[in-house]
């Protein structure tokens, strides 16, 4: 298959973080024609005028349309890209030089019509980001399954990365209606269509995530709240893994509340646990302040993620 790829990217208020990303786009080492799309979702804060910037770097092309989400703005791009291979990038990421060739090589080497690539923090990141970098993609915390593990055919990729065919967006329509869980609703109608996809390992980016901590709980509970949702349309899908936050945040009460009584046994477990997360934090980031966040970052994902996924569960209509 001859590929031509097409980068597609909604944005929303968020023009600094084009300029960035469009930059490190101007940098790759690829040699074949590429086009970036940025669809304006509805911002305040216009990115035309970064745009208009590096049109003389880039085949780049500018829409703005009224404000409907990123899912709705992803599947509007890629209805105007005029490639053959969709590229769906998160507007607060940063692209390494040899990404779009790694795509390439991999794809060529064992094509699959989806496929996501990893995240990593980029040196230049904040502590605080690199902390939920770590939280994110630990084996610790989440699996692994965002940020290292491989795999052909049952990987499911997120929309921060993800590669998808012009053949795959039009049989399946692309990203759904759903507020959270637009992605892992897009893998689940893939498969089920018989497409394959594939994590490639080498194509990752520098993913910024939230600048603060109330705004990773808030991300963290809209991404607990998809999971029933996602669990009652494909239940075949449904795992008892997926309970793991929300039992790891009534463990942590009830450690808090048996300590009252003189019981520190349970208590013991999480103190050992984040001391743990510490220390793995501490050996990969060489750096005091970002373990030290981390443990308050892997926190906050438990907590927001479980009782998010508590709150879909028992409480909203689906």
């Amino acid at each position: 298959m001859n590929l031509h790829f097409s980068i597609i990217i909604p944005v929303y208020n968020r023009p600094q973080e084009i300029d960035e990303l469009l930059e490190s786009l101007t940098k790759q080492d690829f040699s074949d024609a590429f086009e970036v799309l940025i669809i304006e979702d509805g911002s305040t804060y216009s990115s035309k005028e970064i745009v208009e910037k590096y049109k003389s770097q880039l085949d780049l092309k500018y829409f703005f349309k009224e404000n409907s989400g990123a899912g709705a703005s992803r599947n509007f791009g890629m209805e105007k890209a005029t490639g053959n291979y969709f590229i769906i990038l998160d507007s607060d990421v940063l692209v390494p030089s040899q990404y779009l060739s790694e795509v390439k090589k991999a794809l060529e080497a064992n094509f699959t019509d989806a496929f996501g690539g990893p995240d990593a923090a980029h040196k230049s990141f904040t502590a605080l980001q690199k902390a939920i970098n770590y939280s994110m993609t630990s084996v610790l915390t989440t699996g692994g399954i965002r940020g290292k593990k491989k795999g052909v055919g049952k990987f499911q990729p997120r929309s921060f990365n993800l590669g998808l065919s012009k053949k795959a967006f039009e049989k399946t329509n692309g990203f759904s209606k759903m507020k959270n869980g637009e992605d892992i609703d897009l893998t689940f109608r893939l498969w089920e269509n018989k497409f394959e996809t594939q994590l490639i390992d080498k194509a990752f980016v520098y993913h910024k995530r939230r600048s603060t901590i109330q705004q990773f709980y808030k991300q963290t509970f809209g991404f607990g709240t998809a999971r029933p949702i996602l669990n009652k349309k494909y239940p075949k899908t449904a795992k008892i893994t997926y309970w793991f936050p929300s039992v790891f945040i009534l463990g942590f009460d009830l450690s808090v509340l048996l300590a009252f009584f003189g019981y520190f046994q349970l208590l013991y477990f999480f103190v050992f646990y984040f001391l743990f997360i510490f220390l793995d934090s501490l050996l990969q980031n060489k750096n005091i302040k970002v373990a030290f966040l981390s443990i308050i970052t892997s926190f906050t994902q438990f907590l927001g993620y479980g009782l998010g996924f508590l709150e879909s569960q028992f409480f909203v209509k689906k």
